[in-house]
């Protein structure tokens, strides 16, 4: 008996949340960009999904991701409603490269993977040690979110800082 595994898509901020945060974050401050020293390097960029570089201009920003998608569909997340801070390319990017199926996996991370209703409430939630081979763990745990019919999307977040990594919607 063969298993079939979706393969599920990280999606990036979205170019118009972009340009809007670029100017004013989703807490309603202005945007400071500034260039990625060596130090900064390996900031997650949500933009592109992929580490900062020094020199690169980036941003932290505050990003609602859950409220910018329930202005898109009218779902009303009431107190699930949250922000946090975000890194991004300070200007327009190319996005996302073709390249392993999830960013930001680096074996032993933890992360959570909160998975969302139509209307925005939380419907559960799983903790996720990265393990050698983090892609089909990830890849797996999304499956296994999206086996719950009620479950309309999946923020993947760090657990150490909090910080949403992307967002996976319903196949």
């Amino acid at each position: 008996m063969s298993t079939h595994t979706t393969i599920h898509t990280p999606l990036p901020i979205s170019p118009s949340a972009l340009a809007e945060l670029r100017v004013a974050d989703d807490a309603g401050r202005a945007c400071v960009p500034y260039t990625a020293t060596t130090t900064d390097a390996g900031d997650p960029l949500r933009c592109c999904l992929r580490p900062s570089a020094p020199g690169e201009r980036i941003a932290l920003v505050s990003y609602a991701p859950l409220r910018r998608w329930a202005a898109e569909t009218g779902a009303n997340p009431g107190a699930y409603d949250e922000q946090g801070p975000v890194f991004i390319h300070a200007e327009t990017c190319d996005g996302p490269a073709p390249s392993a199926p999830y960013p930001f996996t680096r074996p032993g991370a933890l992360r959570t993977l909160r998975r969302y209703d139509t209307t925005g409430r939380i419907t559960g939630g799983r903790l996720l040690e990265l393990p050698e081979t983090p892609d089909d763990a990830l890849n797996q745990a999304l499956t296994d979110a999206f086996t719950d019919p009620t479950v309309a999307l999946v923020h993947v977040r760090a657990v150490e800082y909090g910080c949403f990594h992307f967002e996976v919607r319903r196949p």
